[in-house]
């Protein structure tokens, strides 16, 4: 189990009203599109009596899914959070999107929380979403159970679905229960502890099950599930191990601690099944959350961190008393004001309470705090350590930023985020929306750090950055009709990249020296390519005082601020080592300005003559389709320059795996529809820069200079 922390130095002026955390459970629910994650939380939310009738989602009615766009799409799009109760414990519930073009929302859930329950659909099994989720739980050191969804569906095989998360996910499943039929006669599940069946009827309503022996047709797979189930469990205890081996069976207690210990540490994930849609197996789920997922005392506590991001050897400790630590993970814009989600590591605020932003430096006050259920929300006067709460109405606060205690400020573990891999260009219609436009655009940006906007100063456009054409679907259809916002919309746009082949040595001399103060600057210097992934890299090697100590970083930042510019079409430049070898100055007309300018013109010259080329984005392509269709597929995929990885063949159709450039897959959706009459389903997700083929190469900078020309004209 994760190391507990002791107590810290108390802060007198609260008063302190700890909670029992062992009866928290802070979860979220993750997997690829269309599993049934948000199936599953309304079943959850039934179940726990959070509400009362069930929305669906393929009738656009869910609870969890309230934005007009996840309504009518049938995706999350968005993370939502509720909190709920069961058998006594408190579980605080994100629901997260599995669409690739929303991973940022997975990644920044998954960040703050405690525990986790990855579905999977009993016939897609372990699909490509499915294992970035995984991944990103992985890096974060998330505890999860697994629950194999849909067990109701046609080509359903739970036993596949497991043996796909060994191979795939390389993840070692603890089978907790066994599925009683299959497809359109699967009735429940045998628990293997137990040794008893819960057998669900008809009727869809989940309290309608009984418990009975174990079906005589499957005794003897039951016995060999459980045999291996609890000589996993036990080698997480040496004494309950040593007398296992000497033939004592463990208690129920003891094979509960052993997995519960199992699954903190990630030894194992406890696996469960069952079908959402048909209320069946989902008690032995929450079961599971409150038996085996950890409470906010038992994970490791949250590093802090120093301005530079190097960890200080202190921790935010999940007490009540100890110096308030809070991370805001997310930000949420609706007609109450601005939401931000704030998971409370350390420490109690109240209403009143003046706070921290320790990125800003800027303190505020918080005026209200709020429990979400969705889209509603409850009033909070109090929130301390372990709670998820939004604090409606803080200004300056972007995602990832750190609340604190002002008189004991820190810095937690800041989170990371890709950058984006498309673009389009947008403009008001008029005026009157141009205003509404800029407003509109700084609250989105503010809720979505993967989205990203900048003006282009040549064009006047603004141009929006996102991680997929469905991302920026939304964000322009939030736009129109979540901020009433009406604006032209150019074609989407590839963000290309420009790196160096060859190392040259090469020299340059700034020179100003008419009439006034002169400037003089003289640097040396060889620049070469570096490894995919290496950026842009500095080094000195000035001996001698040739260019004086405190002109050299004035180079860096000449060569440093250039690199958003790349010599052949513009983009920016990646992967390149500038060395300063040599140099000279002037006692008076010299300055660190003169250095700047001197390394910007450096670049200007000399990337030309370092083998410049285009590299542009390569995409990760998952595609299922029917049998009938994949020559049709597999061809189309070539025409696209993809590179076919693998096939793999399942009860419905055949599952394709290729790479393929960005720029050679817009519309792609439109086009697998009609292939293969509309049973086709793909995702994508960015992968690597590769230099692109001469005549894509050629292409570009041709569009680049055509641009550049017309904006002089």
């Amino acid at each position: 189990m994760r190391p507990r922390f002791g107590s810290a130095s108390r802060n007198t002026d609260i008063p302190i009203f700890m909670k029992d955390l062992t009866k928290y459970r802070n979860i979220g629910i993750f997997a690829h599109v269309d599993a049934g994650k948000t199936t599953t939380s309304e079943r959850i939310l039934k179940l726990t009596g959070k509400i009362h009738k069930l929305g669906e989602v393929h009738d656009g009615e869910s609870t969890m899914d309230f934005m007009e766009q996840e309504a009518e799409r049938g995706i999350t799009i968005q993370s939502a959070a509720t909190s709920c109760f069961w058998k006594g414990y408190q579980f605080n519930i994100i629901d997260t999107p599995g669409h690739v073009d929303f991973t940022i929302e997975v990644y920044r859930s998954l960040k703050v929380l405690d525990g986790g329950i990855g579905v999977f659909c009993g016939s897609g099994g372990v699909e490509p979403q499915s294992e970035t989720n995984w991944r990103y739980a992985n890096d974060s050191e998330v505890s999860r159970i697994i629950y194999v969804n849909k067990l109701d569906r046609i080509g359903a095989d739970f036993y596949r679905v497991v043996n796909q998360v060994k191979t795939i996910l390389g993840a070692k499943p603890l089978v907790m229960v066994l599925p009683i039929g299959t497809e359109s006669a699967f009735v429940g599940v045998v628990d293997l502890l137990t040794r008893k069946a819960h057998i669900w009827d008809e009727s869809g309503q989940p309290e309608n099950f009984k418990i009975e022996d174990v079906p005589a047709d499957m005794v003897e797979k039951v016995e060999q599930f459980r045999a291996e189930l609890i000589e996993t469990a036990v080698e997480q205890d040496d004494d309950i191990m040593e007398r296992f081996l000497e033939g004592q069976e463990p208690t129920m207690d003891e094979i509960k601690h052993c997995i519960r210990k199992g699954t903190i540490n990630l030894s194992f994930f406890p696996t469960y099944c069952g079908s959402s849609f048909k209320n069946k197996g989902l008690q032995l789920v929450l079961d599971a959350v409150v038996d085996y997922l950890p409470n906010p005392t038992e994970v490791q506590p949250q590093p802090e961190v120093d301005l530079e991001g190097n960890e200080t050897g202190k921790f935010a400790i999940v007490d009540a008393g100890a110096p308030f630590r809070g991370l805001a993970f997310k930000i949420m814009d609706d007609k109450f004001g601005a939401l931000t989600f704030t998971r409370i590591y350390s420490g109690t605020i109240k209403k009143g309470d003046t706070i921290l932003n320790s990125f800003t430096g800027k303190t505020e006050r918080i005026s209200r705090m709020v429990e979400m259920h969705a889209n509603d929300r409850t009033e909070v006067d109090i929130a301390q350590a372990g709670d998820i709460v939004a604090i409606v109405g803080m200004k300056n606060v972007q995602t990832g930023h750190t609340l604190c205690d002002e008189k004991n400020p820190a810095t937690l573990e800041p989170m990371v985020f890709p950058d984006p891999v498309i673009s389009i260009a947008v403009a008001a219609k008029d005026k009157a929306n141009a205003e509404k436009l800029a407003t509109a655009i700084g609250k989105m940006v503010q809720e979505d750090p993967s989205f990203r906007v900048e003006t282009d100063e040549e064009t006047n456009e603004m141009i929006l950055k996102g991680m997929g054409e469905l991302h920026l679907d939304i964000k322009i259809d939030i736009l129109k009709r979540t901020h009433k916002v009406e604006v032209n919309v150019g074609a989407p746009q590839v963000a290309y990249r420009e790196t160096i082949t060859k190392q040259i040595e090469d020299e340059y001399t700034h020179k100003k020296q008419s009439g006034g103060s002169g400037q003089f600057a003289k640097i040396s210097y060889t620049i070469e390519p570096l490894e995919p992934g290496e950026g842009f890299v500095f080094e000195s090697k000035v001996v001698g005082g040739n260019v004086p100590k405190e002109y050299i970083p004035a180079v860096e930042k000449g060569f440093k601020t250039s690199i958003h510019k790349g010599p052949l079409a513009g983009y920016p430049c990646l992967d390149f080592k500038v060395t300063l070898i040599d140099g000279g100055f002037h006692a008076v007309d010299s300055s660190a300005l003169a250095f700047e300018i001197a390394a910007k013109a450096a670049y200007r010259q000399s990337m030309l003559k370092a083998g410049p080329q285009i590299l542009e984005p390569i995409m990760k392509i998952d595609v299922f389709t029917p049998d009938a269709n994949v020559g049709d597929v597999i061809g189309d995929l070539n025409r696209r320059r993809g590179m076919i990885k693998s096939q793999e063949s399942g009860p419905t159709g055949v599952r394709i795996k290729a790479e393929a450039p960005l720029s050679a897959m817009f519309g792609y959706i439109g086009d697998l529809r009609t292939m293969t009459s509309g049973r086709g389903q793909f995702s994508m997700e960015f992968s690597h820069y590769f230099a692109c083929p001469r005549n894509v190469s050629d292409d570009v900078i041709a569009k680049a200079k055509a641009r550049e020309e017309a904006l002089r004209k």
